[in-house]
């Protein structure tokens, strides 16, 4: 089951045009790129990106990662996926946009 990351678009451009990213502002300051699982990652778009329109989901396998790839407690105790190295464009699944609609982020088909 994949574990998913949202990126604004500059963010992802950049990160495609590198082949790796340390992650978006909020994961070089914390120290590891924060995922999220199927069940975790509409509240994600919700808490983190409520207003913003222009982003992109990321799957990522996570055999991918080896052990790098910490699940660790956050957001009301539940365990989130944290990844200690960069993440690199082979260990990406798929991408794919993530519009915001009238009632909040459109996800897209096959995530749940």
């Amino acid at each position: 089951m994949p574990i998913y990351k949202i990126f604004r678009r500059p963010e992802w451009d950049a990160f495609k045009a590198a082949g790796a990213t340390r992650g978006a502002p909020v994961d070089l300051a914390d120290g590891y790129i924060h995922f999220s699982t199927a069940a975790q990652v509409a509240e994600t778009a919700a808490k983190h990106f409520a207003t913003e329109s222009d982003l992109v989901l990321l799957a990522v396998d996570p055999a991918r990662l080896g052990p790098a790839l910490k699940w660790e407690p956050s957001r009301g105790g539940q365990l989130f996926p944290h990844l200690y190295r960069p993440l690199r464009l082979e260990d990406v699944m798929w991408d794919k946009s993530l519009p915001l609609g009238a009632s909040g982020h459109i996800f897209p088909e096959g995530v749940w």
